[in-house]
């Protein structure tokens, strides 16, 4: 048994999975933020959020539609942490005649406008990516320089960043950063487990990324796709907090697709239950991560 009560975040729609492969998946302000509050009713204590062009689908950087998601959710839960991504603007796709040069698809942004939504709206968190990898077949990158840049933005915003940890150099980074004073540590940290050619959804891999980790860091786990739900109840038994949401995973089991977020966040609580865990409300996850009261 664990001392302390369970995190749960819920992402609720990510910039992968797509209206086609889940026609309930979020996509307008208005569905983006009444996934979140569902999400909270059923048990999670935060909502990881990207935002969508209402028309197509498509992933956006809007700053107008982030704060209609926010307003939305702030008017009716206070309490709820939201957790904006930063992760968008960080993908390159070489031209197969000119390797040096974008193709489409490519999305790099300067540093600056990958955060100017933290520095506007001043969420409760932000992800932080620290990712250079091979990405299906292209390349996501994240330079220390860049990160860096994206660090002294939010850390002037008064935001908590969170650490999106894909692999062990990620990890090096961030220990790097935090000896130099460019993050805060013990540090928020969320292992990113079952992308291909990143850390591998087991046991081991949790494991061993956890050992690396400062004292009285809090930490996260999940897993992409069927490696959902394991990694929910090994990152509880290995202590760590846990996410679930269609950003990862659409499916409630094999072959049936979830009907909403706050059915994968219900099976998650239960899975944490049945375990012997308590999840924690948004006020105690608030407390445990020292955020600002709502």
């Amino acid at each position: 048994m664990h001392a302390r009560k369970t995190i749960i975040t819920c992402a609720v729609t990510g910039n992968i999975v797509t209206p086609e492969q889940h026609p309930g998946l979020p996509v307008t302000p208005a569905q983006i933020a009444d996934a979140a509050l569902e999400a909270a009713e059923a048990g999670a204590a935060a909502a990881h959020i990207h935002v969508r062009d209402p028309e197509t689908g498509r992933p956006s950087m809007s700053l107008d539609y982030y704060a209609d998601v926010i307003d939305r959710i702030r008017k009716r839960n206070r309490s709820l942490i939201i957790n904006l991504t930063t992760g968008p603007g960080g993908r390159f796709v070489p031209s197969e005649d000119e390797p040096r040069v974008a193709a489409p698809g490519t999305t790099l942004l300067h540093p600056a406008k990958r955060v100017e939504h933290i520095a506007a709206l001043r969420p409760d968190v932000c992800s932080l990516d620290l990712n250079t990898m091979n990405s299906g077949g292209d390349v996501v990158i994240n330079t220390p320089t860049n990160v860096r840049k994206m660090a002294g933005v939010i850390r002037a915003a008064g935001v908590m960043p969170e650490l999106e940890i894909f692999d062990s150099g990620d990890l090096n980074m961030a220990l790097d950063f935090i000896r130099e004073g460019v993050l805060d540590g013990p540090g928020l940290w969320t292992l990113v487990l079952g992308v291909k050619y990143g850390f591998a959804a087991t046991p081991e891999t949790i494991f061993y990324a956890r050992s690396m980790l400062p004292a009285g860091a809090h930490w996260s786990a999940f897993g992409i796709g069927r490696a959902e739900f394991p990694i929910v109840a090994q990152a509880w038994l290995a202590g760590g907090h846990v996410r679930v949401g269609m950003e990862d995973n659409i499916y409630l089991e094999k072959g049936v697709l979830a009907p909403s977020n706050a059915a994968l966040v219900a099976k998650a609580r239960d899975i944490v239950r049945s375990l012997g865990g308590e999840i924690a409300s948004s006020a105690e996850a608030r407390r445990t991560l020292g955020l600002r009261e709502a």
